[in-house]
């Protein structure tokens, strides 16, 4: 089951890669980015919409009232941080490359998620950035940084 887990991060991390281009491009085609991020957004909505009612008539699985209720504030941020990312796409990406806007995202990433497990942030598991995680986070800083120079 991990290794199936993992092959669908690396599918999410491909479409994320691929994503920012065909974002920059409906950008280029509309004219506007927050309408390309809205057209985006609508998409993402129907798409997600269209899973959860399938997955509700195969296994009947939905979430009650209790759980809902019982969620964290910040739990329910999730989509306007990824319309941040989305509107990022399509005011940025085309203007720096797709190497640069990706290295610097992947690596703001990676850096901030060892903080968030070092400490067990939003809900993770404590797994301490020890040495090796450290120095694995000053290489992404360092390799963006040869990918932005040149």
């Amino acid at each position: 089951m991990r290794v199936l887990l993992i092959g669908f991060a690396v599918v999410a991390g491909l479409l994320n890669t691929l994503q920012t281009g065909a974002n920059a491009t409906l950008n280029k085609g509309l004219g506007a980015p927050v309408w390309a991020a809205a057209a985006v957004g609508a998409a993402t909505c129907v798409t997600t919409l269209v899973a959860a009612l399938a997955v509700t008539l195969v296994t009947g699985q939905r979430p009650g009232a209790a759980a809902l209720a019982g969620l964290p504030w910040w739990a329910w941020t999730g989509g306007v941080m990824g319309a941040v990312y989305v509107l990022a796409t399509v005011l940025v990406a085309d203007k720096v490359g797709a190497a640069v806007f990706m290295g610097v995202t992947v690596t703001v990433a990676i850096v901030t998620s060892l903080v968030m497990d070092h400490f067990g942030l939003l809900g993770f598991e404590i797994h301490k950035a020890g040495l090796a995680r450290i120095a694995g986070g000053i290489l992404m800083v360092a390799g963006i940084g040869l990918i932005a120079a040149f």
